[in-house]
């Protein structure tokens, strides 16, 4: 699929996607969790944080088996990557300083990228504190921003613009304490004009609705899902 029309069809108001990590699953649980997916879902993203090697292309095969559902990589190395795909989020981490999440992980990827023929979409991905220690934080070493410095979070968006990425991700973490600010979300939304996916956190109707009114096209469950903790 043309990456522009993918961006476009994942894009629109109000789409919900589900997180796999395939880290946490295997291949004879997909049947069984794919039929649990909430019948809203737009999309499925799959990745993690550590994942090992070979394992994403396992699970992204089995997933297709079983939806017809959009599956787009979310990849936390240059690892984690599958052929059998739709998408991938091509993600650089511009809240911290760890070259190897801003471009070391892209150049090795790119190659394998390029040969799978995927919808690339230039993610800027933005990691901000959730209350918790997360595995995003860990794997990178960095540290998230603080949720109240709105002005270095906006700033941060702004030059993802800049940077020419076609999406925001502003991402509390796994298994957040708290998400993502509707204020800082809805601050973001006013100063670029870039897509919003938010993500982290997210564990109620509420929750998601305020992060749709703030401005979030696309919310992403994960841990709720998982631990089929997820009041929709």
């Amino acid at each position: 699929m043309n990456t522009s029309r993918f961006l476009q069809q994942i894009t629109q108001k109000e789409q919900l996607a589900i997180l796999l990590d395939p880290d946490k699953l295997q291949v004879d649980e997909i049947a069984r969790l794919i039929r649990d997916i909430p019948t809203q879902t737009n999309f499925l993203l799959i990745g993690g944080s550590f994942v090992s090697k070979g394992k994403t292309d396992i699970i992204v095969k089995e997933v297709k088996k079983h939806t017809t559902l959009p599956l787009i990589l979310f990849p936390g190395d240059h690892e984690q990557l599958s052929n059998h795909a739709d998408a991938i989020l091509f993600l650089s981490l511009l809240s911290g300083e760890n070259a190897a999440f801003l471009i070391g992980h892209h150049l090795k990827a790119a190659p394998e990228i390029k040969k799978a023929k995927l919808s690339v979409i230039p993610t800027g991905y933005i990691l901000i504190d959730g209350g918790n220690h997360s595995s995003v934080a860990q794997k990178s070493r960095t540290r998230p921003m603080n949720p109240s410095d709105i002005e270095k979070i906006v700033n941060t968006a702004i030059t993802a613009e800049y940077l020419g990425k076609q999406l925001i991700y502003l991402e509390a973490g796994s298994g957040a304490k708290t998400p993502v600010k509707p204020g800082i979300i809805q601050e973001v939304a006013k100063n670029v004009e870039l897509p919003i996916i938010v993500g982290g956190g997210l564990r109620s109707r509420i929750q998601i609705q305020e992060a749709y009114q703030a401005g979030a096209d696309v919310v992403v469950i994960g841990t709720a899902f998982e631990n089929k903790n997820l009041a929709l």
